[in-house]
């Protein structure tokens, strides 16, 4: 539909500001300048998981050089595999632990960083220490920290008369999975801090002095105001924090390795072991994609919570 512009009191026909131009008649120009992203884009994204997809109906292992397609019977077998199940419990203990714990010391934090106090701007800078160390790093520290024969945690405990013995932290399969959860909320939290002080940084300062002259404490302030008005924010900072968390790998493999007794084995070392060690390719992928299909079904939960929070809000 066309419409008209009036210049030096004369109307002048103006074209759409769409790609369609004229009857039937398409403007590729601004597609084809689109073109070199989307092949880019598509070629490191969108091909390697439909690769991977098809590779997963395949019995590929560079072992014994066979390579055929079986259909659905990798995912069969994925289905039997207590390996699997194990390490998918794990993940997903892993995922809604760390996640949850980060999000409340998270929240925590940037609700005292989002106050002034003197010094403020070193204690923000601080804070984002943690999370900018490399994991290798992390996983070496925490590694140092709760050996079970000489760590600083065991002298700690020991000195305090909370423990009667030293604990071998990652040694055990009992203490295993919590080590690496407590390495990596203390890595992790300042982050999700980061993004939590942002948000309540958008909070109109009105909203609270109103409450505070209606005679509102702190935890009124926080749960009548400020967390409603944090909520969708605080959603999409724990979505996108659980679908890092359920993709763990660097900090279990450098500090356990999947052990003791597959006891920490999540499904990235799972798959990684699958793939570059088994050699089994096949099978590998369909572990992959099960991972991918996992992580969509966290999103797509997380997604209807966040858009169910912004309608209650009329955002």
């Amino acid at each position: 539909m066309s419409r008209t512009v009036a210049v030096d009191g004369v109307q002048h026909a103006a074209q759409p500001s769409f790609a369609l131009v004229g009857a039937g008649r398409i403007d590729f120009a601004p597609l084809l300048l689109l073109l070199p992203t989307a092949i880019s884009l598509g070629s490191v994204s969108l091909y390697p998981i439909l690769d991977g997809l098809w590779l997963s109906f395949h019995n590929t292992t560079l072992a014994t050089r066979e390579n055929r397609f079986v259909g659905w019977l990798n995912y069969r077998l994925l289905a039997t595999d207590p390996d699997f199940w194990s390490a998918w419990r794990h993940t997903l203990e892993f995922t809604a632990i760390s996640t949850l714990a980060e999000t409340v010391i998270g929240l925590g934090m940037a609700l005292l960083l989002v106050e002034w106090f003197a010094g403020r701007g070193f204690v923000r800078a601080a804070m984002l220490i943690p999370w900018a160390m490399p994991t290798v790093v992390t996983s070496k520290m925490f590694g140092w920290l709760f050996d079970g024969q000489n760590g600083l945690v065991n002298w700690v405990l020991r000195s305090l008369h909370l423990i009667g013995g030293n604990i071998d932290w990652y040694g055990s399969p009992n203490t295993a999975l919590g080590t690496i959860i407590v390495a990596d909320v203390w890595k992790t939290a300042p982050f999700m801090a980061l993004l939590l002080m942002a948000g309540l940084q958008t909070i109109p300062g009105s909203l609270l002095e109103a409450a505070r002259i209606d005679g509102a404490g702190a935890w009124q302030t926080f749960w009548r105001v400020r967390l409603p008005m944090l909520a969708p924010i605080l959603l999409i900072a724990a979505m996108f924090r659980a679908l890092d968390a359920f993709r763990i790998f660097d900090l279990v493999y450098v500090l356990t390795g999947g052990g003791p007794a597959d006891s920490t084995e999540v499904l990235s070392t799972l798959t990684y072991k699958t793939l570059f060690s088994a050699l089994e390719f096949g099978y590998g992928s369909a572990l992959s994609t099960a991972m991918f299909a996992t992580e969509a079904l966290i999103a797509l939960g997380f997604g209807i919570v966040i858009v169910r929070s912004m309608r209650r809000q009329g955002r």
